[in-house]
């Protein structure tokens, strides 16, 4: 199997470092964090300096995995584009566009694919990661028309070996989607927490299942949401006015006839409907990656719910919502 090297060990690159290991493969990692490396080290994994991490890689084309925050990923990009300008390459960062436009003006050589596991932690660091983390979870891989062949497999064979199913997709839908369910609900968590903190002692000591379940997430990293949330700007403004005009509708009603009922009727159908969308049966289908227009077939399977469960060959096994 393909050897892995990824760069950060935070909570997702320990966590792919971790899975990766699991599945058979030989990794090694590097990150700027002396607390992870000394963890990571600890617990048996390779550490290297990120020049002699990206030169083992070139020499094993090995696939090399960014796990650094946004903010980080063009400085780690020169390093790639001087140690492994022709490396295979994946990431795990939560937007796509930026990182594929990154990739684009700093590394331009190398073969990239980009990657986002829907699976995390509120915690941080090598200590929250774990190799099952992202057993059962989602596992985005850029599907765009200039994506090589041999890094979107490479891509995928990786989340699959981790545990996750692959979702197929285009960057910029990917990060539409992701405002919505991913970023918009970090933001509407810190909201409820500074809104309930706001309510004083009070309020807190009675803040039981519901408050806790919306501000789960509020107690992420800082820097970490920030990076995520500012990265995706452009398609996170559309989803802060969509719930922006929610709660205006929902205060409008409120105020003028003290119901409820359509905003409050509108969440519970939507929730029912995401319940729904998770029980109901999938068909399975086969996708050639042979045929020219597989790209095309697998953004569609993407679009309409569906996942990549296995490569065999040169065949997608997939399954689709029935």
């Amino acid at each position: 199997m393909r050897a892995v090297c990824v760069i950060g060990l935070g909570l997702i690159g320990g966590s792919v470092l971790r899975a990766a290991a699991r599945a058979g493969r030989p990794v090694w990692g590097a990150t700027a964090s002396s607390e992870d490396r000394e963890a990571a080290v600890a617990d048996g994994f390779t550490v290297l300096p990120v020049e002699e991490a990206l030169a083992k890689a070139a020499e094993a084309d090995a696939l090399v995995v960014l796990a650094v925050p946004l903010p980080a990923v063009d400085e780690v990009l020169r390093t790639v584009a001087s140690v492994a300008p022709s490396c295979l390459l994946t990431d795990v960062v939560s937007v796509k566009s930026a990182v594929a436009s990154a990739v684009a003006r700093r590394a331009p050589g190398v073969r990239y694919a980009g990657g986002h596991p829907m699976a995390g932690r509120s915690a941080s660091g090598w200590a929250a990661g774990s190799a099952d983390l992202f057993d059962g979870a989602p596992w985005v891989v850029a599907t765009d028309e200039e994506v090589p062949a041999e890094a979107w497999r490479a891509a995928v064979s990786l989340a699959l070996g981790c545990g996750a199913h692959v979702v197929p997709t285009t960057s910029g839908e990917h990060d539409a989607a992701v405002a919505r369910i991913s970023h918009l609900p970090h933001v509407l968590a810190a909201v409820l927490a500074a809104t309930g903190a706001d309510g004083g002692p009070l309020a807190l000591s009675l803040a039981a299942g519901s408050f806790a379940d919306g501000t789960r997430v509020a107690g992420t990293r800082a820097e970490l949401v920030l990076a995520m949330c500012e990265g995706n700007r452009e398609q996170l403004l559309d989803a802060v006015d969509d719930a922006l005009g929610r709660l205006g509708a929902a205060r409008g009603a409120l105020a003028s006839t003290g119901g409820l009922a359509a905003t409050i009727r509108a969440g519970n159908e939507a929730r029912a409907g995401l319940v729904a969308l998770r029980e109901t049966p999938r068909e399975e289908l086969r996708i050639d990656l042979t045929d020219p227009e597989a790209f095309e077939d697998l953004r569609s399977l993407g679009s309409g719910g569906g996942r990549i469960l296995r490569l065999e060959g040169d065949i997608a096994i997939a399954d689709l919502p029935d």
